[in-house]
């Protein structure tokens, strides 16, 4: 089913800003990936799709350090991450959307989005933090991005789920890493909602050389908004295509349902 050739010819010319070599994870009885290779460049919007257990998550915790390959090396803005970077290094390079948001309910929204400033803060001023926000007007232009500035002050308790996703992103907007990865980022929201937040995403990734990686389930969304579409199954990479190149064909045999190309929600 190996089909595409990576990134469009014109990104070849400039350095890749993650690169996946070989990388092969696995866990007590199963293979999560199998010598996965992968070349992500700046301003790229990649969506990884396939089944549940296909290795979508597992790629995104490796791309983030939280795993480590079994096999096989990664490297992000050249630094490789099986190195003992620091957690300033790191945060700098890499930043991480989770489905559960990750968001602490209790507190204003301001101190959730200077959390993402956390990684280049030492210690002292993280803890100053929580009590007397730093860099406020850093959260407050990130939340206008969002269209949320009103909701500075609030208890994040007190948002909507859209809101919260958005808080999310301003948290990751202040991060300010190279490669965003997000998981899952659309998968509880409806479909309005959906298109709203992943315009947040690509519109965040397109400036400053970023790039976004995220694993997807929706084939018009990955068409609307992502560059490229790398279909994995079994841990291992299917095909790598330009995401207009995602026919239901293509997702049809990726998933191996055998349903037809009028029950995908194509239009």
């Amino acid at each position: 089913m190996q089909r595409g050739h990576g990134p469009a010819v014109g990104l070849l010319d400039a350095s890749p800003l993650a690169v996946v070599d070989q990388v092969t994870k696995t866990y007590p009885r199963v293979t999560a990936l199998s010598s996965v290779s992968l070349t992500i460049y700046p301003g790229e919007r990649v969506a990884l799709v396939g089944p549940s257990g296909g290795g979508k998550t597992t790629l995104l915790s490796l791309l983030s350090g939280v795993l480590q390959p079994d096999a096989g090396s990664l490297t992000v803005a050249g630094k490789t991450l099986a190195q003992k970077l620091s957690r300033r290094e790191l945060s700098s390079m890499v930043g991480i959307i989770h489905q559960q948001l990750d968001l602490v309910p209790q507190l204003p929204v301001v101190h959730n989005v200077l959390a993402g400033r956390f990684g280049q803060w030492g210690m002292f001023r993280s803890f100053l933090s929580m009590v007397w926000p730093q860099d406020y007007n850093m959260a407050a232009r990130a939340l206008q991005q969002m269209g949320i500035e009103d909701k500075i002050r609030e208890r994040t308790s007190h948002l909507s789920g859209g809101e919260q996703q958005r808080v999310a992103i301003a948290r990751a907007m202040v991060q300010a890493p190279r490669l965003v990865l997000a998981d899952e980022p659309v998968s509880s929201v409806d479909p309005g909602r959906a298109q709203e937040i992943l315009q947040l995403l690509t519109s965040l990734t397109e400036s400053q050389g970023r790039a976004l990686v995220a694993s997807m389930h929706t084939p018009y969304l990955v068409r609307q908004f992502f560059s490229r579409a790398v279909g994995l199954r079994d841990g291992q990479v299917q095909f790598d295509i330009p995401a207009s190149e995602l026919t239901p064909a293509i997702q049809s045999e990726l998933y191996s349902l055998g349903y037809q190309d009028s029950d995908l929600p194509w239009h």
